[in-house]
C-alpha cells in the first residue's frame, strides 16, 4: 500500500516577491525553469543531466541546481512532486524528495525548498511541444525544460490566487 503524500501550498509562508526556480526531476534528467522577479511567469532555464544515486555524494549536478538558485538570486525552489491521478506516490517521487533535501540540506534552510503537485505537468508538456511539431526524440530536454516550467507557472498561479484571497482586494 503506498502512502499519500501531500505537496506544499503556494502562497502559505509565502518568501515575498523575488525570482523562483521550478526543478522537473527525473532519472536521467531535470528539467529548470525560473520566474521573473514578479513571480508571475515562468521560462525554461537549462536541462541539467543527474549523476548523483541515492547513495553517492552531491555530484555535479547538485552543484550545478545550487549555481542556478544564486545566479537567480531565488527566493523559493519548487520541486515537482510527481504523483498518480489518485495522489499516490510513484517511484518517480522517491528521486524528487531527494533531491529536494540535498537542496534544503545544502542551502541549510536559507531558501525554502517546497513539493509541488506536478500530476500531469510531462503529459501536458509532450503534447504542448508535439503540437509545436517538436518530435519526443530530438525534444526531451526541452520537454524536461517545459514540464519544470508547467511546474513552476501552476505553483506562480496558485500562489497568486492564494495571496489574493488572503488580501482581498476593493474592486470599485
Amino acid at each position: 500500500m503506498s502512502q499519500r503524500i501531500s505537496p506544499d501550498t503556494p502562497g502559505v509562508d509565502d518568501p515575498g516577491p523575488g525570482r523562483r526556480i521550478g526543478i522537473d526531476v527525473g532519472t536521467v534528467r531535470m528539467g529548470v525553469a525560473s520566474s521573473n522577479r514578479e513571480a508571475t511567469l515562468a521560462t525554461p532555464v537549462e536541462t541539467v543531466q543527474r549523476q548523483t544515486g541515492f547513495k553517492d555524494r552531491d555530484k555535479a549536478d547538485i552543484d550545478r541546481l545550487l549555481e542556478i538558485v544564486n545566479e537567480y538570486d531565488a527566493v523559493e525552489i519548487v520541486v515537482g512532486l510527481p504523483r498518480d491521478l489518485q495522489g499516490h506516490g510513484s517511484s518517480s517521487v522517491k528521486h524528487a524528495k531527494e533531491i529536494a533535501f540535498r537542496l534544503n540540506r545544502r542551502l541549510g534552510g536559507s531558501i525554502p525548498v517546497r513539493m509541488a503537485d506536478e500530476r500531469l505537468t510531462t503529459v501536458a508538456a509532450t503534447a504542448a511541444l508535439r503540437a509545436s511539431g517538436v518530435s519526443e526524440k530530438a525534444g526531451r530536454s526541452v520537454i524536461d525544460q517545459a514540464a519544470a516550467v508547467e511546474i513552476l507557472q501552476s505553483w506562480l498561479d496558485g500562489r497568486i490566487a492564494y495571496l489574493n484571497k488572503e488580501m482581498p482586494h476593493d474592486h470599485a
